[in-house]
């Protein structure tokens, strides 16, 4: 695969035309808001507090996820049932403890400073996302959001980022998916759109994604901001 920059009408550009990204683990380090968010539900059963290592790694996987790992002597149907309360204490939590990774916000000023569009395709319930766009000072700045109930699939289906390509009037192949969790990879395959595997993000000791089929792989934010980082699928 070659790089190159990409074309757009009049002109040359740095950026594809949209950028999406995936929302906790690529934009947001949200784990410190999920550690607190895990941590009273832990303490209202007189439980010991968790360390931010040992639930840092399941946040990308979603509330389940970290409620198996908070709660691994619970059966499934007692973690299920505190899926509700999770998102609501999660909700009293937003943005209190966590922060951009560090060249996010460089990054998306960059983004739209040369005239390209950023988006967020995310599987956090969608009002929560909502709620953290003004939060981050985003609200007139997302091109577009879905979230993980926007629509009747949600990542590892290509629907949400196809939807989001076609609501903003741009081809897939001309997007580009930031994600760091393998189901972000896979919907940007299936939906036909280079990807940006971000490995600064939230991974599990076994995870290998070098074996997710990414265009690129890349260790900070900071690298997209060279041209040459960009994953192309024009012709060789």
């Amino acid at each position: 695969m070659r790089h190159r920059v990409l074309e757009r009408q009049g002109g040359a550009t740095r950026f594809p035309r949209l950028v999406l990204f995936d929302l906790d683990g690529t934009l947001l380090d949200s784990a410190p808001d999920m550690l607190a968010t895990v941590n009273a539900l832990r303490t209202e059963r007189g439980e010991a507090a968790m360390v931010l290592e040992e639930l840092r790694p399941h946040v990308s996987k979603g509330s389940r996820a970290m409620l198996a790992a908070a709660f691994a002597r619970d059966t499934d149907a007692q973690r299920e049932a505190m899926v509700a309360p999770f998102l609501a204490r999660y909700e009293a939590e937003l943005a209190l403890h966590g922060h951009l990774f560090d060249g996010i916000e460089e990054l998306l000023a960059a983004i739209e400073a040369d005239g390209a569009r950023w988006g967020i395709v995310t599987n956090k319930p969608e009002y929560l996302a909502r709620l953290l766009l003004p939060l981050l000072g985003w609200q007139t700045r997302c091109a577009i959001l879905i979230g993980g109930d926007t629509l009747p699939q949600r990542k590892p289906h290509p629907l949400p980022l196809l939807h989001a390509a076609q609501a903003l009037g741009i081809a897939p192949e001309d997007c580009v998916y930031v994600g760091d969790d393998e189901r972000d990879i896979i919907a940007a395959r299936a939906a036909g759109m280079p990807s940006v595997v971000a490995l600064w993000g939230y991974r599990l000791p076994d995870d290998a994604p070098e074996r997710w089929g990414g265009d690129v792989m890349l260790e900070s934010p900071r690298d997209l901001l060279d041209t040459a980082a960009w994953p192309s699928h024009s012709p060789a």
